[in-house]
Order: C-alpha cells, then structure tokens, then sequence
C-alpha cells in the first residue's frame, strides 16, 4: 500500500509537470493559451501559488487512481504507450464532467475566458492529458499478480 502511494505522489508530480510544459510549449507555438492552475485560481478565488498546489493534487489524485485501479483493470493492453494514452483520454473525460461541476459549486464568475479556438482548445488538452497518461504508465510498475504456485 505504501510502495502505491509513493508511485502515486511520484508519477502524479512527473506528470503534472510534463502535461504543464506541454502546455506552456504549446502556447508559444501558437496554440490557445491554457493553464489549469489560472483556472482554479479564478475559479476558487485563491492566489496562483494554491492553484498550483490544487494542480498538482489533482494530478497525484488522478496518477493514484491509475496505480490503484486502472493499472490492474488496463493489464490486458501491454504496450505501456497505448495504455497510458488511454488512461490520459479517460483523465480528459473526468475532467471534462469536473469542470462544470467545480462552475456550478465554487462559481464561473473568476474563470478566464478561453482564448482562440475551442476545436484547438481541446485538442491541446487531449494532447495535454495524452502525455500525462503516458508519463505515468511509463513510471508506474506493472501490476504482479500472484498465482498459487508464485507463492511457493
């Protein structure tokens, strides 16, 4: 359990950050700009520094969601690339339905507005939760089933 918690915190926080210079980079190539911690800050009216810290939370809780029950739900996809960008898609879809959710209890009022294309918009987060996907699969240990004669 604790081995889990630490690959958790571990690929939570590698992830976070390469989907964050991801999107960092993206916006000097001219993608829209798009920055999650902004997006809670105004969201939760709290200053920049705890919308980075609630980023990195909410990437630990989602790496702790692929270590604790995708890893072993995914095992049949053995390719490490492929099941992280799976489990980057389903991240991206959880977000998605959490974004009106957060709206609706803390209020839009603080949000920035998008900028530039929509189409570009979530294109760049799939892209963006893609990669963090694949960043924890590539960290997190395979799951080790034991059968009745391993144990011998």
């Amino acid at each position: 359990m604790q081995y889990k918690i630490k690959q958790s915190v571990i690929s939570g926080v590698d992830a976070t950050i390469a989907m964050s210079l991801l999107m960092m980079l993206g916006a000097a190539m001219g993608m829209p700009k798009m920055s999650p911690p902004d997006m809670l800050t105004g969201m939760m009216k709290v200053p920049v520094a705890a919308g980075w810290v609630m980023h990195f939370m909410i990437g630990i809780i989602f790496a702790a969601g692929y270590v604790f029950l995708f890893n072993n739900w995914l095992k049949k996809i053995s390719n490490k690339l492929l099941r992280g960008a799976v489990y980057g898609i389903v991240a991206f879809i959880v977000a998605q339905i959490s974004i009106p959710v957060l709206g609706a209890i803390f209020g839009d009022a603080g949000m920035p507005e998008p900028e530039g294309s929509m189409a570009l918009l979530m294109i760049g987060s799939i892209m963006g939760h893609v990669v963090f996907g694949i960043v924890i699969a590539l960290i997190v240990k395979p799951v080790i089933l034991f059968t009745k004669n391993s144990l011998r």
